[in-house]
């Protein structure tokens, strides 16, 4: 059966999917994993791709090259997300990667990025007829996707993502809870763009900060993607993990069962970008997607 790999070069981490086409159309997963690499670390302030995220990242995308080589892939996609198209030497790193590996990134803008991730999430939830918003919390950005089935009617990105508000507000660290209440007043701010939508029929959250919350949610150690798709996170459950993390500095966070370690200073944010658009849209809950946007490329290229 034929094999095909794709690598999701973001913001906060670079994922990576191997995946076999069946003879009746469906996909066997070999390989799904992600690598957080902080490619978007210093960006804001900046303008570029730091040296040592630059060498993270290099190294990442070699060692899953040679992974998807050595499952015989008969094809590798690489696509980069908001970090590269925010950087100003996103050129050079293109070449750099491609010097080193042999890896030719693409990078996608916001509204593909999102449609694609929306089209993850309906193959893999077997969603069907009902007005839905799907929407990926990552380090740099926050796509949404509005359709019916697999129909997309609106789609757009916000340049909003865990990474930044974390530096900007010090998410990273404890915090009382009236600074946290001053950060989730300006976080609500940059997701002017929700004001005024129709509440959707479902909502769907994907992206490592929503995944992450809800393996602590069920306890999971180690992460269990097939449990976790399909979950349905609560409102009240983003607000209980919301307390706990405000409350823990970040050596204490990585001791949360369910949580990646690496992603300890970052959760807080991606919680409150996740609380700020269930409020926006009047939703109590959202279901979540394991998938992503390598899963749509894979789809959308190989499908």
């Amino acid at each position: 059966m034929p094999v095909y790999a794709v690598i999701d070069i973001g913001t906060n981490s670079v994922k990576f999917h191997i995946g076999e086409r069946r003879a009746d159309g469906s996909w066997a997963t070999l390989v799904d994993r992600a690598k957080v690499t902080r490619l978007g670390e210093g960006i804001a302030e900046t303008g570029d791709i730091a040296p040592a995220a630059i060498e993270r990242t290099v190294a990442a995308i070699a060692t899953m090259a040679t992974e998807a080589r050595s499952n015989r892939a008969s094809a590798l996609v690489a696509v980069g997300t908001m970090g590269m198209r925010s950087a100003g030497n996103s050129d050079a790193f293109i070449a750099r990667v491609r010097e080193q590996t042999g890896v030719t990134i693409e990078v996608i803008p916001g509204e593909e990025e999102a449609r694609l991730a929306y089209l993850a999430a309906v193959a893999g939830l077997g969603l069907t007829d009902g007005r839905r918003v799907v929407f990926d919390t990552g380090g740099g950005s926050t796509q949404f996707t509005i359709g019916d089935g697999r129909t997309v009617d609106e789609q757009f990105s916000v340049d909003v993502g865990a990474v930044r508000l974390t530096s900007e507000f010090g998410l990273g660290e404890r915090l009382s809870r009236e600074r946290l209440d001053e950060a989730m007043i300006a976080i609500a701010g940059e997701f002017g763009r929700l004001d005024g939508l129709t509440s959707p029929d479902a909502l769907v959250g994907m992206g490592g900060a929503i995944t992450n919350m809800t393996a602590v949610m069920l306890g999971l150690a180690p992460d269990d993607p097939e449990v976790v798709q399909g979950t349905v996170l609560t409102r009240a459950a983003v607000d209980r993990q919301i307390e706990l993390y405000r409350s823990y500095d970040v050596e204490q966070r990585r001791e949360i069962v369910g949580l990646q370690p690496k992603r300890a200073d970052v959760i807080l944010a991606g919680a409150c970008v996740v609380r700020t658009v269930m409020d926006k849209l009047g939703m109590n809950a959202l279901t979540v997607s394991d998938r992503g946007l390598r899963h749509g490329v894979l789809l959308e290229r190989f499908g």
